[in-house]
Formats: structure tokens, C-alpha cells, sequence
């Protein structure tokens, strides 16, 4: 199927066709039990596109069709040269269909159009990065093993059968981190995406057809997780499964692999703090730009986002003046239909996140949090639609670390305040949370800078910036954020076997046995 029938099968939704999400063994197919699930734009809650709804059989077939791909297809042994011009094709078509994939991002997950677009820039540098890094690998490293006589290397092999479980938040992102390293070290693959925003992923597929990847290679299950997802997190011939999502989740996928002893990748969020040192603010450049990155790091995305700096920390003789200016620009950041011009933040994702960040700010109100802006859903006249998921990108003062909305991730546009009067202190509260994905450092020394990145236990810190990650850069977290990495060469070895070879070349008798 062209990129151009991809476009039309899942933009239009027209006929039986447009059930067709499920793809294993080379073929599109409907769900096996017929049953379907609405897509729905989360800017006006109205369904935009049909899904099949896939569950077990289905799950079942893929797994089979890529386990029957990886022990007897070629994919797993066809030269990396190969396998890496396949990812630079998929790359050149993700730019070819940027505006489009942009688009479908924009209205599946209710992000702007813009972020859209860059979340697509982004998926392609993946493909391109995973392509260059195994061509540039060599063929194993030597071991010295003492003796001329001794051919000694350690080599890494594909691992096998991948499930991949991804989120709502980015879903061509995520699903790239995992779909490109994995293809680069030639395994099989089976991606479930949100059955909340899956059709982007189901694009890729196509995309990936179209580069001239092998049947069952590429299996996708469009279903809920306690169905599809759990199913492959247990099924004994899967033997990877990777899963970014939320912690309660990421530990029932953790306990059903468990039982095989497969390999296990998570990535579950965080509570990342963004720590604002009074230096950073002497001048009104500087005051400025802390200020500006701080909406930044807690509202992009309606701050839907795993590394969202949802925590501002921020020194207490600067915290008046700097949270009343954060407050003021927050109440005037424009809000609507991510795909119209001038709109800077979109709906959350659905009806049922939307009460969950209402359930979150009205605990901290009851906690004794002050509400310096937000709050509550718009004024209808305010935004359009008027029936989309929207809420207001939200100041809470006064937080502090016995709060939920403090301890808890949100997944909403919900900023808390801290403050600190030493450094000691900042990084203290900063460490204080059972995650650790990210957090920021702004200071204007640079030795305060290295002292505090240093001490945090974060798996990615920002000095003076918040959001950027590089895709040859490893990406992932400390404590209950998850275990693995993805991105950098740590998020390609994920995907590999290590075995040692060990070659005799003069063999003789050991006489260790008489005998």
C-alpha cells in the first residue's frame, strides 16, 4: 500500500477498508472477533476515525508471524548495510510525508500542529541515527585471551521476537525509539500503540512496506492493553518487550514477563523538577528566559509530556516576583484546535484525563495550595471547540512535598511551586520523588552548575534548557522511572544478544583425566 492510500485509508475512514489496522504476516487485516473502536478528536470529542479492536487471536497471529520472520526469514541476516539503507529509505519517506503524518499526529493526540511536525523531524533523525550507528560498528570486539593461539570476540546478535507497547502522549515518537533500533539489529516486531491514539503508528507501518521491509518483520495489533498489551507481555515466544507508559501499567507488564524471564524495557515517566537559582534571574534577560523556558518545560503539550518540569523549585527571593510574571503569561497562553493558527496549546487527550487533572488540582487546593491561575475548563466562548478536553494551563503556590499533585504525575497542564533558600536545600527537594527522568538547572555559575547536575538523580539534566534530548544521547530514568535506556547506543544494545566466541585454533588434549 502507497503512502498515498495510507493517507486516504486513515484520513478518510471511508468503507470496510478503514478497519482494516491490524497488519501481520504482510497482510491488513480486521480484527479477528470484527469488533471496532472510534478514534476521537480530542479537540471537539468527536470521532475522526475507525480502528480495528484487536485482542488475543490477533495478538497471537503476530507474535506468530514474526517469531516464523525471525527463525527462518532473511531479516535477521541480511548485512546491516541492507538493513540500514531500509531506515534511511523510511527516513527520506517520513520527510516526503511530513505534512501529512504532522496533521494526523496534530488531530489523533490534540498536540498543535507545529509540534506535530517537529515530533515527525524527530522520528526521522531516529531512523537516520540508528542507520549511521551500526554501520559504523565494527565486527566485535577482540579479547585478549593470552595466547596466538586463541581467537577471542564478542559479538552482538539480534535479540528475537520484540513487543513494543507505546503511549498516547507521542505516539510516532515513542514508537521510533523502539522500531528503529530494533529493525537496525535485525529483530521482528510486534507495536501496540494507545488504542487512544494509534493511527500514526499504523501509518509507519505502511511507510515501512513501502521501504521494501520483509513480510512479518513488521506486525501491528491495534487493541486495549488489558488485552493486546498484557497478551504480549506473557506470551512465551516473545522475547523482548518494551513499554513506556504510566507506573502502575509498566509494573503488571513487569510481573506477566517475569514468568518467561523475558527481556524487560521500561520507561515510566516522572515528576521532574525545574530548579530556578536567583543568579539565573539578575538580569532581565536572564529573568526572562528562565521564566519563558519554565512555561515551556510545564506547558508544551499541555504539559502531557513524561519529562514535563511540573515541579518549579525556584529560590525564595526571587519567587514572588518570578511566579506572579509565570502566572500572568500562563493565563494568556491561547488554547483551541491544534491545527488553528495562533493556537499555542491544545486539549488534553481525553474526557477521562482531563478529570484526572481536575481530581489532582482540587487535592492540592484542599491541601492548602494557592491557585494563582487556571484551575478549571475555559470559558466556552473562550476556546473552540467548546467541546473539546480543554483546561487551563494551571499556577498552584505554596506546594510542598506531602501534596499528591507534588508527589504524582499529573499528565496535565498543572505547575507546582516550591522554594529553597540553599543549595543544599534545592537539590534535596529536587531528589525528592520516588522518579527520576529529568529536571533543570538554571544558574549563572558555572560551578554551581556542575556541583547540582551532579548531585541530581535524574537520567537527564538540563542546565540552563529544558525539553531537548538528542537522539544519540541515551534517554531513560532513575528509580520507579523505568529500567533500560532508549536512544544512544545503551537503546541499541536493548535490542541485542552479547555472545562471546571463543576459537581454538591449535587444539590438543587437556589430559586433565587420566584415563
Amino acid at each position: 500500500m502507497s503512502g498515498q492510500q495510507s493517507g486516504q485509508r486513515l484520513g478518510q475512514r471511508s468503507g470496510h477498508e478503514a478497519q482494516r489496522t491490524i497488519h501481520v504476516g504482510g497482510q491488513w487485516r480486521a480484527a479477528a472477533s470484527g469488533a471496532t473502536r472510534d478514534v476521537l478528536d480530542p479537540a471537539d470529542a468527536k470521532p475522526f476515525a475507525v480502528v480495528a479492536e484487536g485482542g488475543v487471536p490477533d495478538t497471537d497471529a503476530a507474535v506468530e508471524a514474526a517469531r516464523q520472520a525471525f527463525d527462518h526469514g532473511a531479516w535477521p541476516r541480511t548485512p546491516v548495510t541492507e538493513r540500514a539503507a531500509l531506515l534511511r529509505r523510511v527516513a527520506d519517506l517520513l520527510v516526503r510525508d511530513r505534512e501529512r503524518l504532522g496533521l494526523l499526529e496534530s488531530r489523533d493526540a490534540g498536540k498543535t500542529l507545529e509540534e506535530g511536525r517537529v515530533d515527525i523531524d524527530c522520528v526521522a533523525d531516529a531512523f537516520r541515527y540508528f542507520a549511521d550507528l551500526v554501520v559504523g560498528e565494527g565486527g566485535g570486539r577482540v579479547v585478549d585471551a593470552g595466547s596466538d593461539d586463541i581467537h577471542s570476540v564478542v559479538v552482538h546478535e539480534p535479540l528475537g521476537v520484540c513487543a513494543m507497547i507505546t503511549p498516547w502522549n507521542y505516539p510516532l515518537l515513542q514508537a521510533s525509539w523502539k522500531i528503529a533500533p530494533a529493525l537496525a539489529a535485525g529483530n521482528t516486531f510486534v507495536v501496540k500503540p494507545s488504542e487512544i491514539t494509534p493511527l500514526t503508528t499504523v501509518a509507519l507501518i505502511d511507510l515501512l512496506v513501502e521501504a521494501g521491509l520483509p513480510a512479518g518483520v513488521a506486525n501491528i495489533v491495534t487493541g486495549p492493553g488489558h488485552s493486546v498489551g498484557a497478551r504480549l507481555a506473557e506470551h512465551p515466544d516473545v522475547d523482548l518487550v518494551s513499554f513506556t507508559g504510566g507506573l502502575t501499567s509498566g509494573t503488571k507488564v513487569a510481573q506477566a514477563a517475569a514468568v518467561t524471564v523475558k527481556k524487560v524495557a521500561l520507561e515510566l515517566g516522572g515528576k521532574n523538577p525545574n530548579v530556578v537559582f536567583a543568579d539565573a534571574c539578575a538580569t532581565e534577560e536572564g529573568f526572562d528566559t528562565a521564566v519563558d523556558q519554565a512555561l515551556n518545560a510545564a506547558f508544551i503539550h499541555s504539559g502531557q509530556v513524561c519529562s514535563a518540569g511540573s515541579r518549579l523549585i525556584v529560590e525564595e527571593s526571587v519567587r514572588d516576583r518570578f511566579v506572579t510574571e509565570l502566572a500572568r503569561r500562563a493565563e494568556r497562553i491561547r488554547l483551541g484546535r491544534g491545527t488553528e493558527e495562533g493556537v499555542e496549546c491544545g486539549p488534553l487527550v481525553s474526557a477521562e484525563q482531563r478529570e484526572k487533572t481536575e481530581g489532582y488540582v482540587a487535592s492540592a487546593l484542599a491541601e492548602g495550595a494557592v491557585l494563582r491561575t487556571g484551575g478549571a475548563r475555559p470559558d466556552p466562548s473562550d476556546v473552540r471547540p467548546a467541546t473539546g478536553y480543554f483546561y487551563e494551563p494551571t499556577v498552584l503556590d505554596q506546594c510542598h512535598r506531602e501534596m499528591r499533585v507534588v508527589r504524582e504525575e499529573v499528565f496535565g497542564p498543572v505547575l507546582t511551586v516550591e522554594t529553597f533558600r540553599t543549595e543544599d536545600e534545592a537539590v534535596a527537594l529536587a531528589n525528592d520523588t520516588e522518579y527520576g527522568l529529568a529536571g533543570g538547572v538554571w544558574t549563572a555559575d558555572a560551578g554551581r552548575a556542575r556541583r547540582v547536575a551532579g548531585r541530581l538523580r535524574h537520567g537527564t539534566v538540563w542546565i540552563n534548557d529544558f525539553h531537548p534530548y538528542l537522539p544519540q544521547a541515551e534517554w531513560g530514568g532513575f528509580g520507579k522511572s523505568g529500567v533500560g535506556r532508549e536512544l544512544g547506543p545503551a537503546g541499541l544494545a536493548e535490542y541485542r544478544e552479547t555472545k562471546h566466541v571463543y576459537q581454538n585454533l591449535a587444539p590438543k588434549p587437556v589430559r586433565w583425566f587420566a584415563g
